[in-house]
C-alpha cells in the first residue's frame, strides 16, 4: 500500500487529506493476502485510536488516521459484480464506507453504463453489501438534504473518468480525454459522475462520513475488540482455575 498527503482549500476549509492507494489489488489468482492487508490497515487505526482513549493523559498532537471513505474501483465490465468485489465490498464494508465507483467509464456509451449501474446496484442489494449510501433521516432532515441525498444516491455507482491531459476550450483550461470523436471532460457533470464525486467527498458528506466512522464503526470494532479481549482472559482465568484444582 502506498500513502500519499495532499494540502487543498475546499469552499473555504482547509484539508489535509491522506490518500492510500493499493497498486496490484486484484491481481493475483488468490487474493485473501490483499483481503488481510487492506483490512488490517484500517483496523490498526482503529486501535491507535483505542489505546490512545485507555490513556489518563490523552497526547494533544495524536493525529486520527481512520479511513473514513474507501473508494472501490469497479471494472467497466457491462456485465455485473465480480466475485472478488462481492467479497471484498462485503467484507470492508463493516469496517469502513464504502463508495463503489466505475473506473473508465467512458469505454461504454450512455445507455450500456445505465445497465450496468443498475445492474451493479441489484448484486449490492443482492448480496446485502453494506455500502455508504447517503443516509438520511424523514423526521429529523430537512427537505433539501433529503432530496441532495436522494440524488447522490440515485448516481451510485459513481461513473468516473480520469485524466491529467489539459486542453484550452473557449479560454477554458479543462482536464479531459481526448478522442477522435471529441472531448470527455473529467470535471463535466454531463460527461462523468466526478465533480459530484469531489464535492460530496470533501465537501457536502465529509462531515457525515466522518460521524459515521466514528459513531457505528469504529464504536461497533471498539465493542467487538473489548469483548473479545475480556472472554479471552475469562477463558484464562478458568484454565488458571483448571490447573489449581488438579494441583489439589
Amino acid at each position: 500500500m502506498q500513502r500519499a498527503y495532499a494540502d487543498m482549500e475546499e469552499d473555504g476549509i482547509k484539508l489535509s487529506l491522506t490518500i492510500v492507494d493499493t497498486p496490484g489489488f486484484g491481481d493475483n489468482i488468490n487474493n485473501e493476502g490483499n483481503f488481510q492487508d487492506i483490512l488490517a490497515y484500517i483496523e490498526r487505526q482503529y486501535d491507535d485510536i483505542l489505546a490512545e482513549e485507555s490513556r489518563i493523559k490523552r497526547n494533544p498532537k495524536f493525529q486520527d488516521n481512520r479511513v473514513h471513505a474507501l473508494l472501490y474501483f469497479i471494472a467497466p465490465t457491462g456485465h455485473s459484480l465480480r466475485e472478488i468485489d462481492i467479497e471484498f465490498m462485503k467484507r470492508l464494508g463493516v469496517r469502513a464506507n464504502i463508495i463503489p465507483v466505475i473506473a473508465k467509464s467512458d469505454s461504454m456509451g450512455p445507455a450500456e453504463l445505465a445497465s450496468f449501474k443498475k445492474r451493479v446496484m441489484e448484486d449490492i442489494a443482492y448480496y446485502k453489501i453494506p455500502i455508504y449510501n447517503f443516509p438520511y433521516d424523514d423526521e429529523e432532515d430537512d427537505d433539501e438534504t433529503i432530496e441532495e441525498n436522494n440524488e447522490l444516491r440515485a448516481l451510485l455507482p459513481f461513473s468516473i473518468v480520469g485524466s491529467e491531459d489539459e486542453v484550452v476550450l473557449n479560454g477554458r483550461r479543462l482536464r479531459c480525454r481526448q478522442y477522435p470523436w471529441g472531448l470527455v471532460e473529467v470535471d463535466n457533470a454531463r460527461h462523468c459522475d466526478f465533480s459530484k464525486l469531489r464535492y460530496m467527498l470533501l465537501s457536502s458528506h465529509l462531515q457525515d462520513l466522518k460521524e459515521i466512522t466514528h459513531d457505528f464503526l469504529y464504536e461497533q470494532y471498539r465493542t467487538e475488540k473489548l469483548s473479545n479481549e475480556a472472554e479471552d482472559e475469562e477463558e484464562e482465568v478458568e484454565d488458571e482455575t483448571t490447573v489449581d484444582d488438579g494441583a489439589q
